[in-house]
């Protein structure tokens, strides 16, 4: 399927590594221009010319306004934005009467207003050009509390409102606004607890672990114009993974 994306331009968040880089290199192969951003740029400078990325941007989430400005740069560098991915990475592990105020600031900065600041920048370009994609990469935390991920249970569910609020305020303007749920993706940090696979048969009905560009194949369709009529929807893509309906 030819998803007409040749041409358009996206800006990926948290792509040095696993989802984003997974989203990433899909977009590449289907012709879109490409910047990718982590925190690092040494990081990415190897990234962007093993996958073909137009650009890289550091940007520091954690640090108000970080994520207005990387978009800023990139309208700037390419004239538009047709797909913005936000994407994090997961925050510490502690349940609540555990985790301190500033793991609080620092992750509603990382996971939520990185988010709002970011389609501050974007919206009024998308608007402006009729048409605009933005993809929230969240978490099955979103829809299913994870036990010991207690600011991303609360800041990720948060996004479902916000993504379904917002997508009916910019629906007229050609925009769609939608989040993938990943559930459990190989990426070094689900490698890093080193399950068995036994354990992980047993936690998702597909019996494996989900592949990064398994993201961003959907992620890709989702922003193509043949998702034109798909938004203020949250999809999961975990293998069966989720409980509830």
């Amino acid at each position: 399927m030819d998803l007409n994306l040749k041409g358009k331009c996206a800006l990926v968040f948290g792509s040095s590594m696993g989802i984003g880089r997974g989203i990433a290199e899909v977009l590449v192969r289907e012709g879109a221009r490409v910047g990718i951003l982590a925190r690092n740029l040494d990081t990415l400078e190897p990234i962007k010319t093993e996958i073909g990325a137009a650009q890289a941007y550091a940007a520091d989430l954690t640090n108000p306004g970080a994520a207005a400005l990387a978009v800023k740069q990139f309208i700037s560098d390419f004239g538009r934005i047709d797909i913005l991915v936000t994407n994090t990475g997961g925050p510490a592990r502690g349940v609540f009467l555990d985790v301190r105020s500033e793991q609080w600031h620092r992750d509603f900065q990382s996971l939520w207003m990185s988010v709002v600041e970011a389609l501050h920048e974007a919206l009024p370009a998308m608007k402006e050009q009729k048409y605009g994609r933005v993809i929230m990469v969240t978490s099955l935390a979103a829809q299913e509390p994870i036990a010991g991920l207690t600011t991303s249970n609360g800041l990720r569910a948060g996004l479902t409102g916000l993504c379904k609020s917002i997508s009916n305020e910019v629906a007229p303007f050609g925009i769609t606004i939608n989040t993938i749920r990943p559930g459990y993706i190989n990426t070094r940090r689900i490698q890093e607890n080193k399950w068995p696979a036994e354990k992980i048969r047993e936690m998702v009905p597909a019996g494996r672990l989900g592949e990064p560009q398994e993201i961003g194949q959907l992620a890709a369709f989702l922003a193509s114009e043949k998702a034109a009529y798909i938004t203020g929807q949250n999809i999961a893509v975990d293998g069966g993974r989720l409980h509830g309906i």
